[in-house]
């Protein structure tokens, strides 16, 4: 589906009990179990600064707002990565249906799903969700 990179080993590994002490409750829910935020519940969705988002969990670089769009949904939503090699792709099997959840390349959380109905130049549409990513507001 989207180019990136299949899900290796996380190259910085925690304890649950660390990755709590680090992250708000809800963070830690979406990032390290896998969560869901509420639409609209996050101010990223319609955030209108330059800058970058960055993964809650270990600081990397995920996305640009170079690419980012306004999908309607109520999530932060860009057609590409800032590098393939940012996130990394599992089959995610809902009870209903089967989707392409996105996670972090270096500590693999959780970050949202892709898939195959966004703009060009790609044609996908990365929902993310805004606690698993911390922005960065480029300098003027």
């Amino acid at each position: 589906m989207a180019d990136g990179s299949q899900e290796n080993k996380p190259k910085v590994v925690k304890t649950d009990a660390e990755w709590k002490a680090q992250l708000s409750p809800l963070q830690y829910n979406v990032a390290r179990k896998a969560g869901t935020e509420r639409a609209f519940s996050d101010n990223g969705h319609d955030r209108k600064e330059k800058g970058t988002y960055r993964c809650i969990c270990c600081q990397t670089p995920l996305y640009h707002s170079d690419a980012k769009y306004n999908s309607g949904t109520g999530w932060p939503s860009f057609f590409a990565p800032i590098d393939k090699d940012a996130v990394a792709f599992r089959e995610d099997r809902g009870l209903f249906s089967v989707r392409t959840e996105v996670i972090c390349s270096t500590c693999h959380a959780h970050l949202g799903h892709v898939f195959e109905d966004g703009p060009r130049p790609t044609g996908l549409r990365f929902c993310m969700n805004g606690a698993a990513m911390q922005f960065e507001k480029e300098e003027e």
